[in-house]
């Protein structure tokens, strides 16, 4: 896996993926940015969230469950000192299908967190990671 980010002025880069796919990133005005894109460090929470909600998806269609909504709304917290690394991550999806229920979900949101994202495991290496889910319907 490989990416490149290119620098463009001030805190302006423009992230391109080894697939070939380009974010642009942008820090505030009092960091010298334009606010012109997503924070490098609210990146990383994109990534987790879209890594543990890949799996959550799949896990339960693989169990042959219908699928109609998965959101996940993440809350993090972050060190007061250099290096300001996350020290807190709440994760919460939101999910619907027809027939699905809190267990079949809990087991794919804990297989999830426990097993299959790479990008939580990582992170919960430095940061406290919980988890939870609401059933709702579409």
């Amino acid at each position: 896996m490989k990416a490149r980010i290119k620098w463009v002025e001030n805190a302006l880069m423009v992230g391109e993926s080894g697939s070939g796919h380009a974010v642009v990133m942008d820090g505030p005005p009092e960091h010298g940015g334009r606010d012109l894109g997503v924070r490098p460090m609210e990146m990383l929470l994109l990534g987790l969230g879209g890594c543990t909600q890949f799996d959550v998806v799949h896990i339960l269609r693989k169990g042959r469950h219908r699928v109609d909504r998965c959101d996940v709304e993440i809350e993090a917290e972050r060190a007061e000192t250099e290096p300001k690394v996350f020290t807190r991550i709440h994760v919460r999806f939101i999910v619907a299908g027809p027939g699905l229920t809190d267990k079949v979900v809990a087991r794919a949101v804990n297989l999830s967190a426990e097993k299959y994202c790479s990008a939580s495991i990582m992170l919960g290496k430095v940061a406290e990671i919980t988890h939870d889910f609401e059933l709702v319907d579409v």
